[in-house]
């Protein structure tokens, strides 16, 4: 074989490796009772907000950080936290998705995936995307 087969080989294997290594921090949809288990670790969660409990924001005190309860597809509330500044339209969203890790007995998102309804076409769902500013996770 050619140096440039093998290298060309050497390349392609270390692609490979790189891709099944990276393959374990994909997120799946988890529940809270799931994340609670490996704390720590990188999941997506998808859920309602509890609305008779509300949510903590206050700008002017600190910009960065947001709160609200949640309860997940399983029926399991808890108490979410957002290094970031509240979502616009978040009291009228109808699901929402985070992207997080569970700390003690908070899951600290480090984005909010709102689904609400459209403003133009009824029945439709409007997707919107919030990414902290300092991912925590």
């Amino acid at each position: 074989m050619k140096k440039l087969h093998i290298l060309a080989l050497f390349v392609i294997a270390i692609a490979i490796s790189s891709i099944i290594i990276s393959a374990g921090d994909y997120s799946t949809y988890a529940t809270f009772a799931q994340a609670s288990k490996s704390e720590g670790k990188f999941f997506q969660v998808n859920g309602t907000l509890c609305e008779q409990k509300g949510f903590e924001y206050d700008p002017v005190k600190d910009p960065n950080y947001f709160s609200f309860c949640m309860v997940d597809k399983s029926g399991k509330e808890n108490k979410v936290v957002y290094h970031g500044s509240k979502p616009q339209d978040f009291e009228r969203s109808e699901e929402v998705v985070l992207q997080g890790a569970m700390d003690g007995d908070n899951f600290v998102a480090s984005k909010i995936l709102l689904k609400c309804p459209s403003k133009y076409n009824e029945g439709e769902i409007e997707e919107r995307e919030f990414e902290s500013v300092k991912a925590q996770v």
